[in-house]
């Protein structure tokens, strides 16, 4: 292989089966039209008098929102303990006696007490690798530095030669240096935060909440998980302080297309929580306004284990009515590896999107010695990853306060004295990554297919000096692609597997994960979206086929969001807010199950999928895995 074609350096500058009800939950919605609003969640009066627990009564873990400082007094007077706080929800998680959780509704402030998810640690999660990286951050000065981190942001976007790509000009566009400017780059995922490297003007524009939090005005848009926000930073994060032509500087954080924009589509509550359906809408919505800040690009790191081929499963169907609207679709593999052998999870095995799996540097400098990460789904030999990008030890933006950040304090990055940054594994780390290179070659070229689009990031990827099918095309090299490109005509790549009828059921497709009714412990199952509407498979398919299953703010004729999304995006460091109402959840609102840390693909935020299961010690390990 001839030096051009090399990665590095390129130079330049839970529980599984128990369906848990959260019938604590306070908080009624209004029912009816889109201008309903969600009734008020704070509700006054002094708890009463501390009543000693019961001698050998069970304690029970708790995530309390609101209340702060009352609430955690609270928790320890009713002879219970808190395990963490929550800044993002003003919050904590801990344990309380059962008889004395009823009388934490009634502390100030107090909006909701629920069940915590007892997710477990997976063997793959957040926190520094051990494998070379700690000598490596500590080189020379004995604090971290970027360009000695092969996690870093910064060494990804030089190995996979993003750096050089940015030296490039667009001669279509006035020379531009080609950083994603222009491109969206729609995140369906747990929120996104407003922390520096996301916060300059019109880097992220919020589309609609779908998510849980949608109705709470504190939550709504914001990433109480950590996850969206880790994802956002790898895709198009930028220090406000960059100068322009400044982005391969080491001391700024950069991600792989800084100038692109992430359109926030969140879905995933504060726990990861979320159903099958409303994955679907938030996709069905970027399809629907995909031409509102030019969406060219949707990341998922989602994934379920549907009981049903993508021929037939709806999840896949919208990614591929995406995919025809001309949007490259990018879903992190899965993260269930190390358990053996595994299918790609829904939707990543359907054929037509770019499923990506994870490299492991294995904590050196050496191309030679890369290996695909062992928590990457192997695929089966009808449908593998289609390549790989840097997953391992991967450092980003950090939530303070978040979910992830408070579970799991070993994402913190010894050394790094502005504890800005967080660390995590998993496919979705790797997802996020090709996302963004993604964008840097539809700046290039934004006539490209998708078909056009995997083509050419497969044909340039790197292949590993090991054999392993699991690999696909290789690693990610998009210098490598965008030099491809830039040889004559686009290559001719048309894909033409068979379409998806989307025509199979939403209850094969959740794979067995479920959310609950709080009001009642009815468990979300069956052919009926989270709002209980029925579910009409082909009047839907068609719909979503057509870019269609959206209307104003209605999804499949519901109101889910008000009618008047602006293109409001953040101003730096506040909100600058958008016109969308929220949800409006029909008469009752759903909440989560255990989430099991496994329907998001990240590194399980770990190993698995999404959701906070732990970010253990080298990736995600909730749902996406971090």
């Amino acid at each position: 292989m001839d030096e051009m074609s090399t990665r590095r350096p390129h130079g330049g500058a839970g529980e599984d089966a128990t369906v848990q009800a959260r019938p604590w939950l306070r908080g009624a919605v209004a029912a009816g039209a889109a201008g309903a609003t969600f009734a008020a969640l704070v509700l006054g009066g002094a708890p009463g008098a501390a009543a000693e627990p019961a001698e050998g009564e069970a304690q029970v873990a708790v995530v309390v929102e609101g209340g702060g400082q009352a609430a955690a007094a609270a928790v320890e007077r009713f002879g219970g303990s808190v395990e963490g706080r929550l800044s993002v929800l003003d919050g904590l998680h801990g344990r309380v006696p059962s008889s004395r959780v009823e009388d934490l509704l009634d502390v100030p402030g107090v909006r909701a007490v629920t069940p915590d998810s007892a997710l477990r640690p997976l063997d793959e999660a957040w926190g520094d690798d051990t494998t070379g990286e700690g000598a490596q951050a500590t080189l020379a000065t004995g604090s971290w530095q970027a360009d000695h981190d092969q996690g870093s942001a910064f060494t990804i976007t030089k190995t996979t030669g993003a750096q050089v790509v940015w030296g490039k000009s667009d001669p279509n566009n006035g020379n531009r240096k080609l950083t994603g400017h222009g491109v969206g780059v729609a995140l369906v995922d747990t929120g996104v935060a407003p922390v520096e490297g996301l916060i300059t003007t019109g880097k992220v524009v919020n589309g609609p909440d779908l998510s849980f939090e949608s109705q709470v005005a504190g939550t709504r848009y914001v990433d109480g998980f950590g996850h969206g926000t880790h994802m956002a930073g790898l895709i198009a994060g930028k220090d406000s302080a960059v100068p322009a032509g400044g982005e391969a500087d080491a001391k700024h954080f950069v991600g792989m297309a800084p100038d692109a924009r992430i359109v926030n589509v969140k879905v995933g509550a504060g726990d990861g929580g979320v159903d099958v359906s409303q994955v679907v809408a938030g996709i069905d919505w970027v399809v629907t306004n995909r031409r509102s800040h030019n969406i060219r690009v949707l990341n998922l790191s989602y994934g379920t284990d549907s009981t049903q081929p993508a021929a037939l499963d709806p999840l896949a169907h919208a990614v591929e009515s995406a995919w025809r609207a001309g949007i490259v679709v990018v879903v992190a593999a899965g993260n269930d590896g190390e358990a053996g052998p595994r299918p790609l999870t829904m939707p990543a095995i359907d054929p037509f999107v770019i499923a990506v799996g994870s490299s492991d540097h294995l904590g050196t400098d050496a191309p030679t010695d890369d290996r695909v990460g062992a928590w990457t789904n192997s695929g089966t030999t009808t449908r593998r990853p289609d390549l790989l990008a840097p997953g391992k030890s991967v450092v980003s933006l950090r939530v303070p306060g978040s979910r992830a950040d408070v579970d799991h304090p070993e994402g913190l990055i010894a050394g790094e004295v502005t504890k800005r940054m967080f660390r995590g594994t998993g496919t979705s780390q790797s997802a996020a990554v090709v996302s963004g290179a993604a964008a840097l070659l539809l700046q290039r070229n934004p006539s490209l297919t998708p078909d056009q689009v995997k083509g050419l990031l497969r044909a340039s990827a790197d292949k590993l000096a090991v054999t392993n099918a699991t690999q696909g095309a290789g690693v990610l090299d998009v210098m490598g692609a965008v030099e491809l490109l830039e040889k004559g005509t686009p290559p001719s790549y048309a894909q033409t597997f068979a379409r998806s009828t989307g025509t199979g059921t939403l209850e094969a497709s959740r794979g067995g994960s479920h959310v609950v009714d709080p009001a009642n412990a009815a468990v979300l199952s069956g052919e009926k979206d989270v709002f209980g509407v029925a579910w009409n498979a082909s009047g839907w398919a068609s719909a979503s086929t057509a870019g269609t299953a959206w209307s104003g703010g209605t999804w499949r004729g519901r109101a889910w969001a008000g009618t008047g999304w602006s293109n409001g995006a953040w101003a730096p460091v506040t909100w600058a807010g958008t016109s969308w109402s929220g949800l409006q959840w029909a008469g009752r609102r759903w909440s989560t199950m255990t989430f099991l840390g496994r329907r998001w693909s990240g590194d399980d935020w770990s190993g698995r999928r999404w959701s906070d299961e732990s970010w253990s010690g080298r990736r995600w390990s909730g749902e996406s895995s971090w």
